[in-house]
């Protein structure tokens, strides 16, 4: 019988988390926390399901995944935020795995996410393929400081069962992270050596926001799916305006600059 580590990172959520540790009891041999010092009662809910409660000054996704990851005892790593959770199927369908094996070094699972009272099936958050069971030897996070992501060295496959993501509460906790996200995006882009033009301010929102809503049948989640598209627009607009802003500060080019000495 394969035997999992479940791995989580957390921070303030308390009304969240107890989900994935429910969803994590009945598949996982074992469950890691590392909390970034939750200021709520996230820790002791988590003390709840595991004695593997571990405190960690936050240091970026990609460093604190992988710190979580390298705290596991057992051979596989199944990987979840706060913010998930395993559905029935899923669940069952992992449990099926462990008494098989298998020759495969991952599985990406699909991962569907709640928004503004509905589930989204459309857009490019539905199907969302992530790489989340894995071999611990075999997989390592890498990422900038957002949009982390496990690589793994060796054949991977698929499950049907989904990752449930409850991950915004409402539409302004949406715009918060957005504004956060998109400053973290800017600035990996900026050290990755990419730079912003007229073209990106230009032309990519709208080919994004088609993409969603008429490509990917965005107008088939109704209002929701429709903000979806709309906010995937706004959200390249906002990094590539702040890679724009990161970019003219440095080389002393923001429009309206001026010596105060010939003011």
């Amino acid at each position: 019988m394969t035997k999992i580590s479940a791995v989580l990172i957390t921070y303030n959520e308390e009304e969240k988390v107890r989900r994935a540790l429910r969803s994590l009891e009945s598949v996982a041999d074992e469950i890691v926390v590392v909390d970034s010092y939750s200021s709520d009662g996230t820790v002791e809910t988590c003390r709840h399901y595991t004695d593997r409660v571990l405190l960690k000054s936050w240091e970026g996704y990609c460093h604190q995944k992988q710190f979580a990851t390298d705290q596991a005892s057992h051979d596989w790593i199944l990987s979840l935020d706060g913010d998930e959770m395993l559905s029935p199927q899923l669940a069952q369908e992992i449990l099926e795995w462990k008494g098989q094996g298998s020759s495969r070094k991952g599985y990406y699972l699909p991962r569907k996410t709640f928004f503004m009272g509905r589930w989204i099936e459309h857009t490019t958050w539905y199907p969302d393929w992530q790489l989340r069971l894995f071999e611990k030897t075999s997989g390592r996070w890498e990422g900038g400081r957002v949009h982390e992501s496990v690589r793994v060295t060796g054949p991977t496959g698929r499950f049907k069962g989904q990752i449930y993501h409850h991950t915004y509460a409402s539409f302004s906790e949406y715009l918060e992270q957005l504004e956060r996200f998109s400053s973290l995006a800017a600035q990996d882009y900026f050290d990755g050596g990419k730079r912003a033009d007229w073209t990106h301010l230009l032309m990519q929102p709208p080919v994004i926001f088609l993409k969603n809503y008429l490509f990917r049948r965005g107008f088939l989640d109704g209002i929701p799916g429709l903000a979806v598209s709309f906010l995937a627009a706004v959200s390249s607009l906002f990094k590539y305006l702040k890679l724009w802003e990161i970019q003219s500060e440095l080389v002393g080019k923001i429009p309206g600059d001026f010596d105060l000495k010939d003011g």
